[in-house]
């Protein structure tokens, strides 16, 4: 079976190369992007498992690429997680994503949530092949 794929909107470098790490103990290919015209052209092209999405991402807001990505239906299988600092932000797009994590993230939470959304791929991929 294929790893399913975590891809890491962030455009902070070491908070992107910890939440790889911490998905990728867990079973998850990672890719991370760290600006939000990049991820607009990548997610052009793809179906992650995961998407982990910062908000304020240079170039392209984490609001608009959630509003794509709604948008798309082929993401409709796809988890969006919301990573922000922005709690206020956080609260306005809480009905948009399967979970929003402020920031902090501890790596015991990230662990905790990609071992559930692994199993959750899971149990798609079983009955869907």
């Amino acid at each position: 079976m294929n790893k399913p794929l975590a891809l890491i909107i962030e455009d902070d470098f070491d908070l992107s190369e910890i939440f790889s790490d911490a998905l990728g103990a867990d079973g998850f290919e990672t890719e991370l992007i760290r600006d939000g015209k990049a991820a607009i052209d990548r997610l052009a092209g793809i179906a992650p498992a995961i998407i982990l999405l910062d908000l304020h991402l240079p170039y392209v807001d984490g609001a608009a690429i959630l509003q794509k990505i709604h948008a798309t239906k082929h993401f409709e299988k796809t988890a969006v997680i919301i990573a922000t600092a922005d709690a206020h932000q956080a609260d306005e797009l809480r009905g948009n994503a399967d979970l929003v994590l402020l920031k902090p993230v501890s790596v015991n939470q990230l662990r905790e949530l990609a071992k559930r959304l692994l199993l959750r791929w899971q149990a798609n991929d079983t009955t869907n092949p």
